[in-house]
């Protein structure tokens, strides 16, 4: 449950679809030696971690152990990190079922920053996931239910920056994501999750800079996007995985501001084309495309921020049209999120994020079709000592998909715990 919550303000560091959602926070580390590691240690109730609806829902307490590793050296033009964090969790009501109470998570991120000289600036970055909640595996929520298995998510980005002159500037970017989930082996009339989400995607993009003061930068750019389904298995009558491959064009504009010294926006909107090749109604797709964000720092330490994306993402549901003989192939989706950091004491700080996901599916019987998604975490932490701090929070989720059969929910956790840093 550590990152139950964290996709939503990772989502400003980067455009939706074209870079990493999922990227950690790279900033220098305070501490005087390069390493660290911790460990928390939670106990928590989920009181549907099934994520069924209509009352098929299965609660249950439990505890999570999370150990991490971190490692960051900082040299003369090159900064690298290292990161590993290992979840445990064990749920009693399994146990109660004869059923595998245990499940592990794995979130490996690796960063590369390096100043080729005083213009040139290349970045590697690298995450990799394995688990079973969706915010964990796609935070655009592809699929908004627990997966159970060893589902594996990793995205990976390069960037290239080239100040050309003191005005003027470009960035080259590449990134590829990867998705595989274990259940598979499905049929037309019953198809797994790997048929309908297992994929690749390639993006590339670059941007024109113009560096209008030291303030204020405003971009235009271009980004070409492919998606290739790989299962390679039947999905629908007439359908197979590789039906929904599909290639997008890029086109947009953005400015950088810094408003006031505490107050900075940035923000990029466009145009989204996407044409599913493979699709024998040869479906094709033209619509808006934006990532906005607005961060306030108000108090050292306090922090407010809101932001919006918009594009086009891949979805679970297939739903077959048997009189148009078409499936879903994709669904829009709009997301607004919002973010607080307060530092009440020098000691205690509240954390409180708020999300809204608005989706409307592409094609086949849920064409035109919405799916609601509206989430709210609350976080207290507390710092004992320099390698000591407590915690309890709450979440909540719930899921508002009339078009599909049986799958609205709503979800309540409750955790405590502690979490020791060396």
């Amino acid at each position: 449950m550590k990152k139950i919550f964290v996709s939503a303000g990772l989502i400003a560091a980067g455009t939706a679809g074209l870079q990493a959602v999922n990227a950690p926070d790279v900033g220098p580390m305070q501490a005087t030696k390069p390493w660290s590691i911790s460990a928390t240690l939670r106990g928590f109730y989920d009181d549907n971690y099934t994520t069924g609806s209509g009352g098929f829902g299965h609660g249950s307490g439990g505890f999570e152990f999370s150990p991490s590793f971190d490692f960051n050296m900082v040299l003369q033009q090159t900064e690298i990190g290292f990161r590993y964090t290992y979840g445990l969790y064990y749920y009693q009501d399994r146990e109660d079922k004869d059923q595998n109470p245990v499940d592990q998570t794995h979130e490996v991120d690796l960063w590369i920053d390096h100043a080729f000289t005083e213009r040139w600036h290349g970045r590697f970055q690298d995450s990799l996931v394995v688990g079973q909640e969706p915010e964990l595996l796609d935070p655009l929520r592809s699929t908004p239910t627990r997966v159970e298995g060893n589902n594996l998510a990793n995205t990976g980005t390069f960037t290239v920056t080239t100040d050309w002159t003191r005005e003027l500037s470009t960035e080259f970017g590449y990134q590829n994501k990867f998705y595989d989930y274990e259940n598979s082996g499905g049929n037309a009339l019953d198809p797994s999750l790997a048929g309908e989400l297992d994929r690749v995607e390639n993006n590339l993009h670059l941007d024109g800079q113009w560096h209008f003061s030291p303030l204020t930068m405003v971009f235009i750019g271009y980004a070409y996007g492919q998606v290739n389904y790989t299962a390679d298995e039947v999905i629908a009558p007439g359908y197979t995985s590789s039906d929904r491959d599909n290639l997008s064009h890029y086109g947009y504009v953005g400015l950088s501001y810094l408003i006031m010294p505490n107050l900075s926006l940035i923000g990029k909107g466009g145009f989204q084309y996407t044409d599913f090749y493979n699709d024998p109604s040869g479906t094709t797709s033209f619509g808006p495309y934006a990532n906005i964000s607005l961060t306030y720092t108000y108090l050292p330490g306090s922090y407010a921020q809101l932001g919006l994306t918009h594009s086009r993402n891949a979805t679970d549901q297939i739903q077959y049209d048997s009189i148009n003989k078409s499936i879903t192939l994709d669904q829009e989706s709009t997301l607004v999120y919002a973010t607080i950091n307060h530092k009440i004491t020098p000691y205690l700080l509240a954390t409180v994020i708020g999300q809204l996901e608005y989706s409307v599916f592409n094609g086949g019987a849920l064409n035109n079709s919405s799916e609601v998604y509206y989430g709210v975490g609350v976080n207290l932490s507390y710092a004992i000592n320099p390698h000591l701090s407590a915690e309890v929070g709450y979440n909540f989720d719930k899921v508002n998909a009339l078009a599909r059969t049986g799958l609205s929910y709503a979800r309540d956790r409750f955790y405590v715990g502690v979490t020791g840093t060396y």
